[in-house]
């Protein structure tokens, strides 16, 4: 069979776009409640999907005064998700910075065990003081203290589930054991990414820039002693469908009506680290105020991804707030559902992707489009599968069950990176 692509959909509250809870039709309360995330799940099922993803931090983000955030625990919603569905898989959000190994290695194996093999985790280093302040620290760990902290933490995790794979044990999981998946641009990220990432998340807005990042770390999992086929990148891409361009143009004109100036200001001041108060609409952010991105603080990769946009176009903050939209930086592809097809497997075939990590515009609305519409456009074009040829994450991925750790769970020390 030739190569397909993989896709996943993130149902993050509801949408990626910042306004996306005051879109005409929405409710803005719905992530509330567990019925919005298992309706959108088994709308993904049906459309033979790879599986759900729930992106998730550990703070109450102060930016719910102007939107509502994710509100309930990824785990959680996944075992209600996993009981409800049968074959897509299952990916959820948990820090590596404010977690305990050996507990998070059992919620996650047990989820994983029950699920029939569908679980994923997204590992990641959580950014911000205000996350910090919630486990009673004074600030954030250094960015590197923290993807060192991230390497070792996974490696007792994945040694928790090679202790489980012993049949007697009697929690064997039909994947072998949980996909691990990382996001993370930075230098830091990328090295990472190579060393544990099986499913790498990104964010990237040019198309040559991106299949440097997947060779980059293909041959990184080289180094660690990996196969690069055993590592699958799929970029974040955020989709506005209309049956027509006007439709579709139309739509992104209301989202970017509907926008909550604060937030989206609130918003990009984070990612870049800085204060824009004062600047104007109507002028660029001034140059003096950007630093490079391995001299950035928070997360590396958006900061990495906004200067990039910043330093290619030079838009007013005006211009790059409706860009962006109030999303975290990743690519918008607005249009109908050929053009979006197109776009996609443009990426695909240039070996920039080998798949995506679908955020929807609005939620549920804009995932109707995309799975009624889109998946049938792939389908015809054999970019996507019709139906499921396998029950677990790892078997829609095409990843092998991984060899047992050669680090046992005693060699692994965190105490550096508290």
């Amino acid at each position: 069979m030739s190569r397909q692509l993989h896709i996943n959909v993130n149902i993050l509250n509801a949408g990626v776009f910042g306004g996306s809870w005051r879109f005409p039709g929405t409710d803005g309360l719905a992530s509330f409640t567990i019925e919005h995330y298992t309706s959108i799940a088994k709308k993904a099922e049906a459309a033979k999907l790879d599986a759900v993803f729930l992106a998730d931090g550990p703070v109450v983000d102060p930016n719910i005064r102007y939107r509502p955030n994710n509100n309930l625990e990824p785990t959680t919603v996944l075992a209600r998700i996993a009981a409800q569905t049968e074959r897509i898989g299952l990916i959820g959000t948990l820090s590596s910075s404010y977690n305990d190994p050996v507990e998070l290695g059992r919620r996650l194996g047990d989820l994983d065990y029950i699920s029939g093999g569908r679980l994923g985790w997204n590992v990641v280093t959580t950014a911000g003081a205000a996350a910090a302040r919630n486990f009673g620290r004074p600030a954030e760990p250094d960015h590197s203290l923290r993807y060192r902290r991230a390497a070792a933490f996974t490696e007792q995790v994945v040694a928790q589930w090679d202790a489980r794979r012993d049949a007697r044990a009697g929690f064997a999981s039909p994947q072998g054991r949980p996909v691990v998946v990382q996001a993370g641009g930075s230098s830091d990220g990328r090295r990472l990414a190579s060393r544990v990432g099986e499913v790498i998340f990104s964010a990237d807005q040019d198309i040559d820039h991106a299949r440097a990042f997947r060779t980059e770390i293909r041959s990184g999992a080289v180094h660690f002693g990996r196969r690069p086929e055993d590592i699958v990148l799929l970029p974040g891409l955020s989709t506005v469908l209309g049956s027509t361009e006007e439709e579709a143009r139309r739509r992104r004109e209301i989202l970017d009506e509907v926008l909550p100036d604060a937030y989206a200001r609130r918003r990009l001041s984070g990612q870049l680290g800085i204060s824009l108060e004062g600047l104007s609409d109507a002028a660029p952010i001034p140059a003096e105020l950007l630093v490079e991105p391995d001299e950035a603080g928070g997360s590396q990769t958006f900061y990495r991804v906004v200067k990039a946009i910043i330093d290619k176009e030079n838009p007013t903050l005006g211009q790059l707030l409706r860009k962006l939209s109030g999303g975290g930086g990743h690519r918008i592809v607005v249009g109908t559902p050929e053009q979006i097809a197109d776009d996609m497997e443009r990426w695909f075939r240039y070996g920039a992707a080998d798949g995506f990590n679908v955020m929807p515009d609005v939620l549920p609305s804009g995932f109707d489009d995309f799975a009624d519409q889109l998946i049938p456009e792939l389908q015809r074009r054999g970019l996507f599968r019709w139906e499921y040829d396998a029950t677990t994450l790892r078997g829609h991925l095409g990843l092998r069950a991984p060899a047992q750790a050669a680090v046992p769970h005693e060699a692994v020390s965190l105490e550096a990176a508290r």
